[in-house]
């Protein structure tokens, strides 16, 4: 491992991902064969972008953090600018790809992704019902009517 990548743990994944500027994660395996295959075409385009931060997560190491993000499969390579996912891919990528990802992501307007994220965050406003925790007393001492969405 060369020092151009830095370890990811999840004490710092957090503080990591919201930097502003461009964080590509590589979460891998010591027993995984592509993960193997890719570790060098990551370092090598670590070492060429240096104004990216290039972070390897040990998903054996990192179980909980792995869980969290629901890493499913490795090699799965993550792309955040400015706090923001941009790109998640599993699979080893060939050099070309991972370089291609990574000018397309300096290529971005940012202002432009804001806008969206925010647009989506609109849809999905106060009085959006999926998946959200309510925050209400699950207690079932209320009546269940048809507009109720939580399990019985």
């Amino acid at each position: 491992m060369g020092t151009s990548t830095v370890q990811i743990t999840i004490d710092n994944f957090q503080e990591i991902v919201e930097k502003p500027g461009i964080v590509l994660l590589d979460f891998w395996a010591e027993w995984c064969g592509p993960c193997k295959m890719f570790a060098p075409v990551f370092e090598k385009a670590a070492e060429q972008h240096t104004d990216v931060v290039f972070g390897k997560i040990d998903t054996e190491a990192e179980q909980d953090l792995a869980q969290a993000v629901g890493i499913s499969a490795i090699p799965t390579i993550m792309v955040f600018r400015d706090g923001v996912l941009l790109f998640r891919e599993s699979g080893a990528l060939p050099p070309q790809a991972l370089e291609s990802i990574v000018d397309q992501v300096k290529k971005l307007d940012m202002d432009e992704v804001r806008k969206k994220v925010a647009e989506h965050a609109h849809e999905h406003g106060p009085g959006c019902d999926h998946d959200h925790d309510h925050g209400h007393d699950h207690g079932h001492d209320h009546e269940h009517g048809p507009g109720c969405d939580h399990d019985h």
